[in-house]
């Protein structure tokens, strides 16, 4: 049982990785390629050639990665590398079945190709990393550098961008690569977005006098699980229980009420939780959880 639980995990997680390449190959034969702009990485230096001399941009992008996955199996091991070579395949399929979208490009604006561009590749990367992909390119390099020079990932791949958005600015001229880098910056942030989630949480710690009460109430009329943290005072030297919960945002307005109604001196810190995993929150996390009780059987 817990073999085929496993294999249907992989599963959905290829599923979900061959989603995510898609989305983004979609993305970037429909808005980038007619608008003659470019995208991030490996694949912003296909798309340059592909430009100068009508190379098929999958292609390329499989073929100018080899090197760098010869390098991530030297470097980063047989796992990584092989998680990797397929999302890197996955995606070069993606990006030469979908040329023919070049066609059907939706806008003429250059601004709202590089925006709507940004989005759709954001989505479609944001679904391969959560899914714990990867496409190849600079995020081997960075892994890379990361390992041996402890520089942050995020900063490597953005200097070996700008080296692309430079080239591209030399060869096609200064407005395509500034709305390319407003693509790639859009990109980003909806990368990253969809990485952490879009329904967001909230950590709620409350300090009070009356926790006990509080805690009752939070669990009776918010119906969400409390824990209690143990707290003392650094001034007084008094010991205090401190009520820790994790709620939704539309639920953040009753712990106030509960907390102000129960005790009006009571202290509260509200904090963003992007993404919570658990009983009530994430169903994944209750599925290994039993996968693991069942392995220990």
């Amino acid at each position: 049982m817990i073999h085929l639980r496993m294999m249907r995990h992989r599963l959905l997680r290829y599923m979900g990785i061959t989603l995510g390449c898609m989305i983004a190959s979609c993305s970037i034969n429909l808005f980038l390629v007619p608008a003659h702009l470019l995208t991030g990485g490996v694949t912003g230096i296909a798309i340059i050639f592909y430009y100068l001399a009508a190379w098929p941009i999958g292609v390329q992008t499989f073929v100018y990665n080899i090197p760098l996955l010869f390098a991530a199996y030297k470097t980063m091991g047989r796992q990584y590398t092989i998680d990797v070579i397929i999302g890197t395949v996955i995606f070069s399929v993606c990006l030469d079945l979908t040329t023919f979208l070049n066609a059907y490009a939706p806008i003429n604006d250059l601004m709202l190709a590089a925006i709507f561009g940004g989005v759709f590749n954001g989505v479609g990367y944001g679904i391969v990393f959560r899914m714990n992909g990867s496409t190849g390119g600079f995020d081997i390099v960075g892994a890379i550098v990361k390992k041996f020079y402890s520089f942050q990932m995020g900063g490597v791949i953005f200097a070996f961008n700008c080296l692309v958005m430079c080239v591209a600015g030399f060869l096609f001229g200064v407005a395509p690569a500034m709305f390319t880098l407003i693509c790639m910056y859009v990109n980003a942030q909806v990368t990253d977005k969809v990485i952490a989630g879009f329904n967001k949480r909230k950590a709620v710690l409350i300090i009070s006098d009356r926790a006990q009460p509080i805690a009752e109430a939070i669990i009776t009329v918010v119906g969400r699980g409390v824990t209690f943290l143990h707290g003392q005072g650094a001034f007084t030297r008094k010991e205090r229980n401190v009520v820790f919960v994790v709620v939704n945002l539309t639920q953040v307005a009753k712990i106030k009420l509960i907390t102000d109604t129960i005790d009006t001196h009571a202290f509260m810190i509200i904090m963003s939780a992007n993404e919570v995993m658990g009983r009530g929150f994430s169903q994944p996390g209750v599925e290994i959880e039993k996968m693991l009780k069942e392995h220990r059987k």
